[in-house]
């Protein structure tokens, strides 16, 4: 178990307006996700949702690529409720929820989302046992700030859209041990956006 976790990446996974939002005033998310349809290949996002993204060709391979390292992914309770749970199954793998309290109803029978109640450093431990070897993905604005202030997230993997929101729900707002500088970024141009991907150093 511990070798499993030792080789476990963590990787931030965020669409974000270029003025460093996630999410408008309101929570809503649509103009930041815009990339997810503005192509004409078909991805299967997987999961109970079963949605399926129309991709540009650069972003189609992106997505994929990332997808592939993934077999769990951590997140915080806002982004549970914004996507409603993802109807029970998340399509990248077992969900950890960080969390005060489990939420009504939940957990669910045959669902792969669960919740943590004890802390960040548990829910990272829980996330790398359930990837086995593979990455955790990290979602949610106030779960990466909490990874980044701990030390505890190897990679930002951020879609840069092609809009500015003026407002709402930043990415990068409550950061400590500032200014940290991060590696090389890895750049991939596609239709209205730019997937960027930068190591971070761990000080």
């Amino acid at each position: 178990m511990k070798q499993t976790q030792n080789i476990s990446k963590t990787i931030a996974v965020m669409s974000m307006s270029l003025d460093g939002f996630v999410a408008d005033s309101n929570d809503g998310v649509s103009e930041v996700f815009d990339w997810y349809f503005a192509g004409d290949i078909e991805v299967e996002a997987g999961g109970a949702d079963a949605m399926t993204f129309r991709l540009s060709h650069p972003s189609a391979e992106h997505y994929k690529n990332l997808v592939s390292e993934l077999g769990a992914v951590l997140t915080g309770k806002r982004t549970f409720n914004v996507a409603q749970g993802w109807g029970g199954n998340h399509g990248w793998g077992p969900a950890f929820v960080l969390t005060h309290s489990v939420p009504k109803g939940w957990p669910k029978p045959n669902s792969n989302v669960h919740f943590v109640t004890d802390g960040l450093e548990s829910a990272i431990e829980q996330a790398k046992a359930a990837a086995n070897g593979k990455a955790v993905g990290i979602h949610g604005a106030d779960t990466i700030q909490q990874c980044l202030n701990a030390g505890l997230l190897d990679e930002l993997h951020i879609d840069i859209t092609a809009v500015l929101l003026g407002s709402g729900v930043r990415l990068f707002e409550h950061l400590e041990n500032t200014p940290s500088t991060l590696g090389d970024p890895i750049v991939i141009s596609g239709k209205g956006v730019t997937h960027l991907r930068y190591p971070v150093i761990k000080k």
